[in-house]
C-alpha cells in the first residue's frame, strides 16, 4: 500500500526523469530519488544514451547514506549489461532497503528480471505507483518495445475552421511566433521528424531544431486553458536542462517520404546529413547521387506505388526511434490516419477563418457513416501566444 509520502517522492522522481526529455533516446527517460526517513539523500536522472543511468547518479550523490534508504525509480531498474552495468546490482550493492517502481520495463531484456533480482537480494520491492504518468513520459519507448513501431505524433497548424493553407498553397504564417517556437521543443524531443515530398517541394523544409529562443522559455510561458489531469506534464522540468546552444541539442533524424524520388538535389533537407529518404521505386542513379550528398535512401514498396507506411515505421523502430513527429500535408496525414498509424494529433489553432476553398488538415475520403469517423480523446489544451495548442489521442480498435 502506497502512502501520500510515496506519491510525493515518486512525483519528484518523475520531474527528474522529465529533465532527460531531449537527450536520452533511444533509451527511456528515467528519474531516481533516494530517501532516508524524511530526507532526500540522492537524486539523479538519465541524461543521455551511453551515460550512467538515473540510479547511478542518485547513488553517487547519496554515498553511504544510500544504505537503508528507499529508492523511488520511474522505471524498473535494468538487470542486464548494456553500455552500462545493471542498475539493479548497483542498488543491491549500495544496501538500499526498499525500491518503489512506477512501471515495469517493457524491454524483453529486463521485463521483470530487475524486480526479481532486487527481491532475491532481500530488498522490499513495490511497483505500480504513478504508472500512468510514467508510461506517458515514455510513450515512444513503450510503443517501440510493445508494438515494434514508434509513437507517431502528427503536428498540424490550422485555422479555426480546420484549414492549413489557402487554395494557392500559401500557409506562412497561420499561427504566431510563440506557437512556432513551441514546435521546436516537440521536434527536439522527437527521434525523427517525418514529412512528404510535396511539403519539401512547396516549402523546402529543413526539419531540424534551430530556434534557440524556444529553449529559453519556461513552461509558464505556455498558458493552460484546460488540462486533463495526467499527473506531471512532460514539459515540466525538461527545459531546466536544455542547453544554451541549439548546436548542442540532439538533432532528430529527418525523414522524407518520396515514392518516386522527386527530391531536388538542392533541397535544404539533404544538407548537413542525418537525412533518410523512403522511396517506393528504385532509381539507382538518383539514389547514388542523393547518397553522395549525404542522404540515405531506402526502398520500401507498398500498395499503389507508394511507400509502405507500416514498413517504414518498423524500420524507424529498428533504428531506435521512439517518437516520430509528422509535419506534413493533408495527403500524408490522411494516409497515416487511415492506416491507423497516428497515435496523437498536436494541433495549433489560430483564431482566424480561411474559408471553404482553403486546404483541409487531413484527407480521409468520403465517409459513408459516422461509424467510420476517427475518434479521439482530449489530452491537453493550452494557449500559446494568441493560438491554442490542442493535444488529442487517437482511439484505436
Amino acid at each position: 500500500m502506497f502512502t501520500a509520502q510515496d506519491s510525493r517522492w515518486m512525483a519528484q522522481a518523475l520531474r527528474l526523469a522529465e529533465r532527460g526529455l531531449y537527450g536520452t533516446s533511444p533509451n527511456p527517460r528515467v528519474g531516481c530519488l533516494l530517501v532516508a526517513g524524511e530526507d532526500i539523500v540522492g537524486s539523479g536522472w538519465h541524461r543521455r544514451a551511453g551515460e550512467p543511468h538515473a540510479e547511478v547518479h542518485a547513488l553517487r550523490e547519496a554515498g553511504n547514506a544510500a544504505r537503508g534508504a528507499t529508492a523511488y525509480v520511474t522505471l524498473e531498474p535494468c538487470s542486464h549489461h548494456g553500455r552500462t552495468p545493471p542498475c539493479a546490482d548497483a542498488l543491491i550493492e549500495a544496501g538500499v532497503a526498499r525500491v518503489v517502481v512506477a512501471v515495469q520495463d517493457p524491454n524483453p531484456q529486463v521485463a521483470g528480471e530487475g524486480l526479481e533480482k532486487l527481491r532475491a537480494a532481500g530488498i522490499k520491492v513495490e511497483s505500480g505507483l504513478m504508472e500512468v504518468e510514467a508510461r506517458e513520459l515514455n510513450a515512444g519507448f513503450f510503443s517501440r518495445m510493445a508494438r515494434g513501431i514508434p509513437w507517431v505524433r502528427s503536428k498540424v497548424a490550422m485555422s479555426l475552421d480546420g484549414r492549413t493553407a489557402l487554395a494557392s498553397g500559401a500557409s506562412k504564417w497561420i499561427t504566431g511566433e510563440p506557437a512556432r517556437r513551441d514546435v521546436q521543443r516537440w521536434r527536439a524531443r522527437s527521434c525523427a521528424v517525418l514529412t512528404g515530398i510535396n511539403t519539401i517541394l512547396a516549402d523546402d523544409a529543413q526539419l531540424n531544431v534551430r530556434d534557440a529562443a524556444a529553449f529559453s522559455q519556461t513552461p509558464n510561458n505556455v498558458t493552460p486553458v484546460s488540462v486533463y489531469e495526467r499527473g506531471t506534464h512532460p514539459e515540466a522540468g525538461a527545459l531546466e536542462e536544455a542547453e544554451d546552444s541549439v548546436a548542442s541539442l540532439r538533432q532528430p533524424l529527418r525523414v522524407v517520404l518520396d515514392s518516386h524520388l522527386r527530391l531536388p538535389f538542392d533541397a535544404q533537407v539533404i544538407f548537413g546529413g542525418n537525412t533518410l529518404v523512403y522511396a517506393a521505386v528504385r532509381d539507382d542513379q538518383k539514389m547514388a547521387m542523393l547518397q553522395d550528398l549525404g542522404a540515405e535512401v531506402v526502398v520500401l514498396s507498398g500498395r499503389s506505388g507508394q511507400v509502405d507506411l507500416e514498413g517504414m515505421l518498423h524500420d524507424l523502430a529498428k533504428r531506435g526511434c521512439n517518437e516520430v513527429l509528422v509535419e506534413a500535408g493533408c495527403i500524408l496525414n490522411g494516409a497515416l490516419l487511415r492506416a491507423g498509424l497516428v497515435d496523437e494529433l498536436l494541433l495549433y489553432i489560430a483564431p482566424q477563418l480561411l474559408g471553404e476553398t482553403a486546404r483541409g488538415m487531413v484527407q480521409l475520403g468520403e465517409l459513408a457513416s459516422l461509424d467510420q469517423c476517427v475518434n479521439m480523446k482530449w489530452q491537453d489544451v493550452r494557449q500559446v501566444g494568441d493560438d491554442l495548442r490542442v493535444l488529442v489521442k487517437v482511439e484505436k480498435g
